[in-house]
């Protein structure tokens, strides 16, 4: 088309700030009592299984994402942003919702950053511990046990202990399923990034609202039967780092919501 590429370039990032300017029109958690019920509600549906039981209360799933960078020779890149697997990424935290839609996000991370330390450095973090926001959120192993945040145990002895397992499982695994549908909607996410660090991260919130745009305009992209590997899993080896809150009083909390949802 003889265009140069710097003004390819400059395009690519002008429509993609565009785009990530609308962030808090189409990413944010539900403002309404309504809104919020009915995400809770959904979200209870998600983790029924035979014995049609669900986790209440919950708001999100919450879960990182690894977007690779590529070219990184020519950027000077930091070597921060160098993951465990040896090459360099961004690594994306996100809440996503029942219907697959991004509820928050925080994309500006390197691939170094343990899942949980982005997330005691996140807005949506403060907002929970400061009871701005009052339900639950549903995470996997990397996270620690918060009285707003519900991880799977360890160890599950009981039948009780194992079915709540099962069912966190199938409430958490909507963000992996996001994540496999989005980085198929836009191939670039999984594939790698070749822009300046600031276009990259800019990037990842455009296809983020577009993501959540394609759902209110109903443009759906039919699921893969096969599991999204794409942000390879990273922290699961890592130990969970200490955070301000008790880790006890988190423990205190998953018990007492696991008795409840059996002895209802």
């Amino acid at each position: 088309m003889s265009v140069s590429q710097p003004t390819v370039s400059r395009i690519v990032f002008r429509v993609s700030v565009l785009l990530a300017s609308k962030i808090h029109d189409y990413i944010k958690m539900p403002s309404t009592q309504e809104a919020k019920l009915e995400n809770q509600r959904l979200f209870e549906r998600l983790g029924f299984g035979n014995g049609a039981i669900g986790i209440p209360g919950v708001d999100g799933a919450i879960d990182c994402t690894h977007v690779r960078l590529v070219h990184t020779r020519f950027q000077n890149i930091n070597e921060v942003f160098r993951n465990r697997k040896g090459y360099f990424s961004l690594n994306v935290q996100t809440v996503v919702g029942p219907r697959m839609e991004f509820l928050d996000i925080v994309p500006e991370w390197p691939g170094s950053a343990h899942d949980s330390r982005i997330f005691q450095n996140s807005r949506i973090y403060m907002r929970y511990s400061e009871r701005q926001l009052t339900g639950l959120l549903v995470g996997d192993a990397g996270y620690p046990c918060l009285p707003f945040l519900m991880t799977p145990l360890n160890n599950p002895v009981t039948d009780e202990q194992i079915a709540y397992n099962n069912i966190q499982s199938r409430t958490r695994i909507i963000v992996e399923r996001t994540y496999g549908v989005w980085k198929r909607r836009f191939p670039c996410l999984s594939r790698g990034l070749t822009n300046k660090l600031i276009c990259s991260t800019t990037i990842v919130v455009a296809c983020a609202v577009l993501h959540n745009l394609s759902l209110i305009f109903n443009d759906d992209l039919p699921e893969e039967d096969i599991p999204d590997n794409l942000d390879d899993d990273l922290n699961g080896e890592i130990p969970v780092p200490q955070v301000n809150q008790q880790p006890a009083d988190g423990f205190a909390f998953r018990e007492a919501l696991i008795y409840r949802m059996f002895n209802a």
